[in-house]
């Protein structure tokens, strides 16, 4: 839902520092990796009960996906590199309430396991869509950039990031909330399974 204004916020900014990675001869795919090592630190501080070190990576691991983009249209943007970048943060958000689950499996392990039920369900329902969107030739207005159809919701990557800080500041609410967060990707499942029905029923 915040995605493509925080997007727009971001993007000058984004795009200068591509600029100077792309002169320097860094890759795209290597500020993907980058940002999935970054993703992998944050789960293991989080999982070793140093949240704040955990939302400090976060942090740096987000800024690297932002970057790989921005870096890939200023080079060459490749179809390894839209396959990589969806599918590392797909592991990233699925690291993170894992991560709080080892911490304190007592307190956390049932909501983090709702809350990576709800992940599955915004996840497929969002790349299922991209796929049947690519068959049929459409397009996304609201991400013209992006690699293949970007279907938004209500819970996006800038919601889900401002989920995870709050549970890396208050990490003795993390049931609250993760269960609070499953609510909402369940409501976003919910308009992306109508958008899928009346979409994919018309010939």
């Amino acid at each position: 839902m915040l995605d493509r204004a925080l997007l727009g916020l971001l993007k000058p900014a984004l795009q200068r520092a591509a600029r100077r990675l792309a002169s320097a001869g860094v890759s795209a795919d290597a500020v993907t990796l980058c940002g999935l090592a970054l993703g992998v630190a944050a789960a293991a501080a989080i999982a070793l009960a140093q949240p704040l070190l955990g939302l400090a990576l976060i942090g740096a691991s987000r800024l690297a996906d932002g970057l790989d983009g921005e870096l890939a249209r200023a080079t060459a943007p490749t179809d390894r590199g839209a396959f990589l970048d969806i599918t590392l943060d797909f592991l990233f958000y699925a690291g993170i309430p894992l991560a709080f689950a080892v911490a304190d499996p007592a307190a956390n392990a049932l909501p983090a396991a709702v809350l990576l039920a709800a992940f599955i369900g915004t996840g497929s329902s969002f790349l299922a869509f991209a796929v049947l969107a690519e068959r049929r030739g459409l397009r996304s207005t609201g991400y013209p950039s992006k690699g293949f159809y970007y279907l938004g919701g209500l819970t996006e990557g800038a919601e889900t990031i401002a989920c995870f800080a709050l549970m890396c500041l208050v990490p003795q609410h993390f049931a609250w909330w993760a269960y609070g967060f499953a609510a909402l990707c369940a409501l976003t499942l919910v308009t992306r399974l109508v958008a899928g029905w009346v979409i994919f029923g018309q010939r």
